[in-house]
């Protein structure tokens, strides 16, 4: 199925019905629309006479590579076999329609004031199972972006960066874009990267990491992905962009991704949890400490995103005002995001 569009309503609930079959769960009688999916569409699945299951249309397009279903099952499944038991449940997929089937995961978010060491040391501990051996790197394909050498991360900011030469002229504040990252984003960029490959050469700018150094990633982790469960638990959620990576960038990732960011305060103490229970060595840490601004600058540039010329469809916002505020908000967040490059 090589089309962008979404499935209707009547598509996706006999698409559950289908699954619902397939993985020997009651019949669905109802789909609520759940909001988030930023890329998807995610609902819950009412059923006869059972628990709640949780259905996800996945956003495919044949001009973006990225499967990620195949990426979400794939750790999933991973996850399930290890005996981890802090992901949701995979139960079935229809690969055609690119839609999966998972137990309901209910819980409560984290408010960025409540964040902890607890947590920080939960989702450590999370990363440390999912990595414990026995592993098999070779049922997992590499993470979205994954990056196995230092000159691969600054290609891949740098990529970033020269993609946003070319903003949208119709978006709201585009003049004071092209501004920021003109005088401001780029230079700081270059310099930065001068400073990088320099310190690099003593690490080895372009030496690859090891398969017994890179690690299974979540990719796209964060709080703003995590529930707090009824028990207490601390459970993980959304991973079509996990796969193989170098976990120096998912540290690096979780403390600066603008959502929920991690707090700097635990961001040693994180790293040493995490690393020592790797088993690896100081390398690793002084990784993550030279590619911290790296990563800074990453997020700058995925912020900056909206202002870069894209589908009307992509561009839809709920009326003018709605649409001015968007783009006045992500200029605010880049150039706050930007300040905390050291």
């Amino acid at each position: 199925m090589n089309t962008a569009m979404p499935l209707s309503d009547s598509e996706l609930f006999a698409t559950a019905r289908r699954l619902t079959r397939s993985a020997g769960c009651p019949a669905p009688v109802m789909l609520e629309r759940l909001v988030g999916g930023r890329n998807n569409r995610v609902f819950r699945v009412a059923t006869e006479g059972g628990p709640s299951l949780f259905l996800k249309s996945y956003f495919h397009d044949p001009r973006d590579p990225r499967e990620r279903l195949s990426a979400e099952w794939s750790f999933l499944t991973y996850a399930w076999d290890k005996g981890i038991r802090l992901v949701p449940e995979p139960l079935a997929a229809d690969w055609n329609h690119h839609t999966g089937l998972y137990a309901f995961v209910t819980g409560c978010k984290i408010a960025p004031d409540e964040v902890s060491w607890t947590h920080l040391e939960a989702a450590a501990d999370f990363l440390v199972a999912l990595n414990a051996p026995p592993r098999r790197l070779e049922d997992m394909p590499p993470a979205s972006e994954a990056c196995f050498s230092l000159a691969e991360h600054m290609a891949l900011v740098d990529g970033r960066v020269a993609r946003l030469a070319n903003l949208d002229s119709n978006v709201p504040y585009c003049e004071q874009a092209q501004c920021f990252v003109r005088t401001k984003l780029t230079p700081i960029w270059k310099k930065l990267k001068h400073e990088i490959e320099e310190q690099g050469l003593t690490l080895g700018l372009t030496a690859t990491l090891d398969d017994t150094e890179t690690i299974i990633s979540p990719s796209d982790f964060g709080f703003h992905n995590m529930l707090v469960a009824d028990d207490g638990r601390l459970m993980f959620t959304d991973f079509e962009y996990a796969g193989r990576d170098d976990p120096a960038k998912l540290v690096c990732d979780f403390f600066c991704q603008p959502e929920m960011p991690a707090p700097m305060e635990y961001y040693e103490r994180f790293k040493a949890r995490l690393f020592d229970g790797l088993g690896l060595g100081p390398s690793h840490k002084t990784r993550c400490s030279l590619l911290l601004d790296v990563y800074r600058i990453k997020w700058t540039c995925i912020i900056l995103n909206d202002f870069r010329t894209v589908g009307a469809v992509q561009r839809a916002f709920a009326g003018d005002d709605a649409r001015f505020e968007r783009y006045a908000a992500q200029l605010a967040k880049a150039e706050m995001k930007l300040s905390e490059v050291v």
